[in-house]
């Protein structure tokens, strides 16, 4: 690692020799031995900075004196200033690992102020704001100028340099901000508290400017030292002659505000003759008032006695229209209350019918259900046919083994387990068929041991299912008697709803009747109508006359506003206004002082963001809201 300030390297510091400036700024022969050697190199390189800022505080501070007037930022004295500066806070620097390389940049702890120090919020925004800077260093030094524009970089690296805790992470233990180096620097910059400067931060190119320091400026030679009276001649004499440029300028600027004042003097007359108009104008438009409120008065009579005429012919009609509507009445609640009758006889046969649909419904849902049982019982007669020839054709087989094999008694006895068996599920089938029919009879006992009771259970069993099935033909004759029954009384049916038919049809004419009564009464109210709208007409004319009158008061009241703004404007000064008229926020070097050209107040952008054409003026130009929207108003009003 090299550290190259003052034009040597630590490596070659025994072999070379140095030049150190004295407080004038001359060049003092004093040569670096190896004695320097002994010493810490970066005590060494500590005091060489503190040097190195003394003079260019000092430089920078004479030489803007003697300038007397703001520094730009292509002034030479300031651009050192800021390349010592820089050099001073990378002394003793942190190198921070990040994922792509190493960093090593002064923003990290300038950005630690904004914590600090509060003030320094809005620097810290208006830097990050700033479209051109991409770097950390870039944004450090546009902090540093905004900074001395604000003249509170003293404060602000006073807060830095009391807090090391912090500064600890950003720089080494022997660096020259956490050393007593850094607090001399910081008591220095207090004296650039003097300097005015106004440095345009977002033109220039920050982030590839090459720090180096040019000792040319503080280092002086023998010749400079005899030709320095030739120099105070020659500061004199620009000194005189900026003197006189200035009375030249003074003139010019005298000149040009007796142009102004005469032009003022013309712009007073004009308006002094508009007033004059305006006056005119006053008095034609009080005696068009006057005019009109005579004819309103005249009006307003022809229009009282229209209006009694009026109500005299809408009292006799009314008259008129009582005695018809008592007589429509009476009309009317007769055929009311021969619609309730003929309404409730329509329900009694609505009833009647509904009755015998439910019915109808009923009996078509019971034949449904009887079709479904008649085909289930049949199913099941067949199966338990079945079964029964299958029951026979065993008992025969079990009578020709009893007569054939009376020795086997073994055999017997398996087959008649068998047998059981087969019982028990023809006795469980049985079962089940019981339930759905619900007339069936409970299961029989179990089959006995013997061969003669079985058969005759069997017979009993089959005895009973020919008694059911006759049952249920007798049930379908009754069935097929009730469907005869119902088809008749469907007839019966059909001939009481064509009566209703022909009942419904001469209801229908009794309401044709009442509805052209209906529309003889709808006549009349449309007459009615017809007379109020008259009325509301003659009422409109009555609001328009109002209207013009108001219209004629407003022109009046906006010419002596107009008046009253020609005779009080007043242009308000840069130095009187610190914060906004409308917003009320403080004014800094972000927030600019902008001149409303109606009122003469001073706003922000963004109180004052609009543009109208005046009288003084037929270009749009600057309007605060407030104006803005007064003058919309006018506009507004003024237009037919």
């Amino acid at each position: 690692m090299t550290f190259q300030v003052w034009g040597w390297r630590r490596e070659d510091a025994p072999q070379v020799l140095a030049w150190v400036p004295d407080a004038e700024g001359r060049r003092a022969g004093v040569p670096m031995r190896r004695s320097l050697a002994t010493k810490d190199p970066t005590a060494v390189e500590r005091a060489n900075l503190l040097n190195m800022a003394k003079l260019s505080i000092k430089g920078l501070i004479e030489s803007a004196l003697s300038f007397g007037r703001t520094l730009d930022s292509d002034y030479p004295p300031l651009q050192q200033f800021f390349v010592v500066m820089e050099h001073c806070l990378k002394h003793g620097l942190k190198v921070r690992k990040s994922f792509l390389s190493y960093n090593k940049t002064i923003w990290g702890p300038l950005e630690l102020v904004e914590k600090l120090y509060p003030e320094a919020e809005e620097i810290g925004a208006s830097v990050r704001d700033l479209p051109g800077l991409k770097t950390p260093l870039g944004r450090a030094r546009a902090w540093l100028r905004l900074a001395l524009m604000q003249k509170k970089m003293a404060d602000y690296l006073r807060c830095l340099i009391i807090q090391r805790d912090l500064l600890s992470e950003f720089y080494e233990y022997h660096a020259l901000m956490m050393e007593e180096e850094g607090a001399v620097i910081v008591g220095l910059l207090v004296g650039l508290n003097v300097i005015d400067a106004n440095l345009c931060v977002k033109g220039e190119d920050l982030d590839s400017q090459v720090g180096v320091i040019d000792f040319s400026m503080y280092l002086k030679n023998e010749e400079d030292i005899g030709n320095k009276e030739r120099n105070v001649q020659i500061a004199a004499i620009l000194d005189q002659k900026n003197y006189v440029e200035e009375l030249n300028r003074q003139l010019n600027t005298v000149s040009s505000l007796h142009s102004r004042v005469d032009s003022l003097e013309k712009s007073n007359t004009k308006l002094i003759e508009e007033l004059a108009i305006a006056k005119n104008n006053i008095i034609k438009l009080q005696e068009e008032n006057h005019q009109l409120r005579s004819e309103n008065k005249l009006i307003l009579m022809k229009t009282q006695q229209h209006l009694e005429v009026t109500k005299v012919d809408v009292e006799t009609e009314l008259q008129t229209y009582k005695h018809s509507r008592q007589g429509l009445d009476e009309m009317y609640n007769e055929a009311r209350r021969q619609l309730r009758d003929e309404s409730q006889l329509r329900q009694d046969v609505e009833n009647e019918l509904a009755v015998q649909v439910s019915m109808k419904h009923e009996i078509e849902l019971a034949m449904k259900l009887l079709e479904k049982d008649i085909h289930e019982k049949q199913d099941t007669l067949i199966g338990l046919r079945q079964q029964l020839e299958e029951v026979k054709a065993i008992n025969i087989e079990m009578y020709q083994k009893l007569q054939g094999s009376e020795d086997g008694l073994k055999e017997k006895n398996e087959i008649i387990a068998r047998l059981e068996e087969k019982t028990n599920k023809i006795t469980a089938a049985m079962r089940q068929l019981e339930q759905r029919l619900q007339q069936a009879e409970k299961a029989q006992m179990e089959a006995e041991d013997e061969d003669e009771k079985y058969l005759q259970e069997c017979l009993s069993k089959s005895d009973s299912l020919q008694k059911q099935i006759s049952q249920k033909e007798k049930q379908l004759v009754q069935l097929e008697t009730d469907l005869k029954i119902e088809k008749e009384w469907r007839q019966t049916l059909q001939e009481d709803l064509q009566k209703e038919k022909d009942a419904l049809s001469h209801l229908r004419n009794e309401t044709q009747q009442i509805i052209s009564l209906k529309k003889e009464f709808l006549n009349l109210q449309d007459e009615n109508q017809q007379l109020k709208k008259i009325h509301h007409e003659q009422e409109q004319a009555l609001q328009e006359l109002g209207n013009k009158l108001s219209e004629s008061k407003l022109k009046i009241e906006d010419i002596k506003e107009a008046n009253k703004a020609l005779q009080g404007l007043v242009w308000l000064k840069d130095k009187e206004a610190t914060h906004c008229k409308l917003c009320e926020k403080e004014f800094s070097l972000s927030k600019r002082k902008h001149h409303c050209r109606n009122c003469g107040e001073i706003f922000c952008n963004a109180c004052s963001d609009n543009e109208l054409p005046l009288p003084s003026s037929p270009k749009p130009v600057r309007v605060c809201d407030s104006c803005h929207a007064l003058l919309i108003q006018r506009c507004s009003s003024n237009l037919p």
